[in-house]
C-alpha cells in the first residue's frame, strides 16, 4: 500500500487545507468532481487545474499548477497513470507538502521520487472516502 494511515491522518489534518485538484472541469460525471465537492465540505480550499482553467464549485481553475498564484499544500491527481509523475514532479517544484494519487493512478517511480523529495504521498487512494473517516 502507498500510503499508510497514519501518512493520510497527517495529509487530510495536518498539511493545510488548500488542494489542487488536477483535472478538475465542470463535468459533472467526472469523479474529480464529486470528491472535490466533498473535499469542500470538510473545509479545503479547492483549486481547479486543467486547461480549460473553468471556474468548478466557486474556485477560480488555473491551466497549470505552476499558474496558481498562491501556496497549494496538497495536489490531489485525477490524470491517468502515465501522466500523473509528472503532476508530481511539478507539485514538488510548487511546493506542496503532499501529493495524492487517486484510485486507479498508480506510478511507483513517482511515488519513489515524491518521498525521496520529503514530500508525504498517498497513491491508489481516494481522500473522499478517507476524510469522512476520521475521528
Amino acid at each position: 500500500m502507498y500510503g499508510d494511515q497514519e501518512t493520510v491522518r497527517k495529509i487530510l489534518t495536518e498539511l493545510g487545507d488548500t488542494w489542487a485538484v488536477v483535472g478538475l472541469s465542470n463535468n459533472r460525471d467526472r469523479a474529480a468532481y464529486g470528491v472535490a465537492a466533498v473535499l469542500q465540505r470538510f473545509g479545503k480550499r479547492v483549486v481547479p487545474i486543467h486547461p480549460k482553467a473553468e471556474t468548478v464549485h466557486g474556485e477560480q481553475g488555473y491551466p497549470s499548477l505552476s499558474a496558481v498564484p498562491f501556496q497549494i499544500d496538497v495536489v490531489d491527481v485525477f490524470v491517468n497513470s502515465a501522466l500523473a509523475g509528472q503532476v508530481a514532479d511539478e507539485a514538488a517544484a510548487a511546493g506542496a507538502q503532499a501529493v495524492w494519487f487517486q484510485l486507479g493512478v498508480v506510478d511507483e517511480a513517482a511515488y519513489d521520487r515524491t518521498r525521496a523529495a520529503g514530500i508525504e504521498m498517498v497513491m491508489n487512494r481516494c481522500p473522499a472516502i478517507e476524510i469522512p473517516q476520521l475521528d
